[in-house]
């Protein structure tokens, strides 16, 4: 039993911080990354799909993203799609390929992107937190079932304090990281 609550914080915090780190590809730096736009989603035929599934995605320059549809009739759909999306970017269509051009981050614009990866980072926080009031929560009801001796609950709950402070260790130093990504000219 006690193995299991480790083991479902180690996952529960895993899974914060790997959600954490792919909200990160959708902030933008100064330079072009696929990854800022293979998670748009395209109504296409009559359904949702991630634009990696509809287009090879491609950066050929430092400040360019291309996108070429497998099937010509996605081109307006991907164009929709694009402008919809929070990018703030204009595509270029030249009728097969799409040229997503990455402009240079301005400094409000860049500060503004450091209040977003602010924000992710306190979900991510809140998101662990969460985890570890759960299993704590599971602690208690094991030591009221008398299951568990106070001793045993006691070092489970420092054991989960641990990894909760690692984990959040971890994500503010990517946090960090990001950070200096986009205060970077």
């Amino acid at each position: 039993m006690n193995h299991e609550i480790v083991s479902d914080m180690q996952e529960r915090t895993g899974k914060a911080y790997d959600s954490y780190e792919n909200s990160l590809t959708s902030i933008r730096t100064g330079r072009a990354n696929s990854s800022l736009v293979e998670q748009i989603n395209v109504e296409h035929y009559g359904q949702k799909m991630p634009l990696n599934q509809l287009a090879t995605l491609g950066t050929p320059e430092a400040q360019l993203i291309t996108i070429q549809p497998w099937d010509s009739s996605a081109l307006e759909p991907i164009m929709k799609a694009l402008q919809a999306s929070e990018l703030g970017i204009t595509p270029q269509n030249d009728g097969t390929l799409i040229r997503l051009p990455i402009p240079p981050l301005t400094e409000e614009r860049r500060l503004e992107m450091v209040k977003q990866l602010h924000k992710k980072t306190e979900d991510a926080r809140i998101s662990m937190r969460n985890s570890r009031r759960t299993c704590i929560d599971t602690i208690k009801q094991t030591l009221k079932k008398g299951e568990l001796s106070e001793d045993e609950a006691h070092q489970l709950e420092n054991e989960i304090e641990k990894i909760t402070q690692n984990q959040i260790e971890k994500l503010e130093q990517l946090g960090r990281q990001k950070e200096q990504e986009l205060l970077v000219v």
